[in-house]
């Protein structure tokens, strides 16, 4: 009875009653593990984390396993900076209980604060396979992925601050960053050390589009597949690129090759679809740019894509249907328009002094 007033007053916020009734209970019972585990959540709550680990160390010499106990134990003893400790209190629980994942994101925390990163990274990862969509386990898995690339990163500059791999990995940082002119410089560094490494003339070529440098892109694509013949993605940007020149016949080959070794390349039915509009085949087109509008992630593309739906339907004299999909075209259109219009004004509210407006979106792959 006393036990669980205790707990409901707990549950319900009423600390102070809660631990006085805790204390009460493990006098007349001190062999009592759930109550002193419990009055050891209670201190917790109240931030009062020298009395916590004393309730929870007694709950754990009572009862070794007592699932949660050494968890708590380990989480007080780190809000104390107690790492080491703490880090063995948590291991033991993950130790116990092999499928908790609290246990083991905790576990990765600590582990994080010690700056052991590849160990947290690794904790992580398990908590992550236990529970996949935790919002908090995924952010300290990121961020211990993140420091562990970091780490592996400053270590190679350290062992060779002028290797190929480093420029690389500044390209791909600058990339990602949407630094294209620095991306592709650093990517031409790269070419420079390894003039026939695979891979870095396809990236190179992509950051060259990226600026609408067309023609040194599709000489940096050629020349990826020249090093490796099976390189699809240039393969298949190299097809994107016939196709927006008017070469139906030549992008449909080059894009039909590259979807043979990899089914699912962005934007691919867009891009199909405008190669068999150029080689007159509507019906085909049609097709395409059914499957883009219902499946592709990039709503400029279902934009355009509408828009050619439109233009195919007319050629195939299924009028109803071309007037639709043009009426939802210019509906994509004018809510697109708006929201670049709210995006505008959000940015420069923001930036009184900066651009006028945020970098142009690209054209699709």
């Amino acid at each position: 009875m006393a036990f669980g007033h205790a707990t409901q007053a707990m549950r319900e916020g009423k600390l102070d009653d809660a631990a006085a009734c805790f204390v009460a209970i493990v006098k007349q019972q001190p062999a009592f593990a759930e109550a002193h585990f419990n009055l050891g959540l209670v201190y917790e709550e109240q931030g009062k984390y020298d009395q916590a680990i004393l309730s929870f160390q007694k709950a754990v010499s009572i009862k070794p396993r007592l699932h949660g106990a050494n968890l708590f134990l380990g989480i007080a003893e780190f809000r104390l900076n107690l790492l080491d400790p703490a880090a063995a209190s948590v291991e033991k629980e993950t130790v116990n209980y092999p499928k908790d994942a609290a246990a083991w994101m905790w576990l990765g925390v600590v582990l994080l604060a010690q700056e052991r990163v590849e160990d947290a990274a690794e904790a992580l990862d398990k908590a992550a396979r236990l529970k996949p969509d935790d919002q908090d386990i995924l952010y300290h898995r990121g961020r211990a992925h993140l420091l562990v690339s970091k780490n592996s990163y400053a270590r190679m500059f350290k062992v060779d601050s002028k290797s190929w791999l480093v420029h690389r990995v500044l390209a791909q940082s600058d990339a990602e960053a949407e630094r294209h002119v620095d991306a592709i410089a650093e990517y031409e560094a790269a070419i420079k050390l390894a003039p026939t490494q695979p891979g870095l003339h396809e990236e190179l070529g992509s950051e060259y589009r990226n600026v609408n440098k067309i023609p040194e892109a599709e000489a940096a694509f050629r020349r990826e597949l020249e090093i490796d013949p099976n390189n699809v993605l240039a393969m298949y940007k190299l097809g994107a690129i016939a196709v927006e020149k008017g070469d139906g016949a030549k992008g449909k080959e080059l894009i039909e090759a590259a979807q043979r070794e990899k089914t699912d390349l962005v934007h691919l039915d867009y891009n199909l679809g405008r190669a068999e509009m150029l080689l007159g085949n509507d019906a085909a087109a049609a097709s395409h740019f059914e499957r883009t509008v219902k499946t592709d992630p990039d709503p400029e593309v279902i934009e355009q894509a509408w828009y050619q739906l439109g233009t195919a339907y007319r050629r195939l004299h299924r009028m109803d249907e071309a007037r639709n999909a043009m009426a939802t075209y210019q509906q994509l259109k004018e809510e697109g328009a708006r929201k670049a219009q709210r995006s505008l004004e959000n940015y420069q509210a923001e930036h009184p002094n900066g651009p006028d407006s945020p970098s142009a979106p690209q054209n699709p792959n």
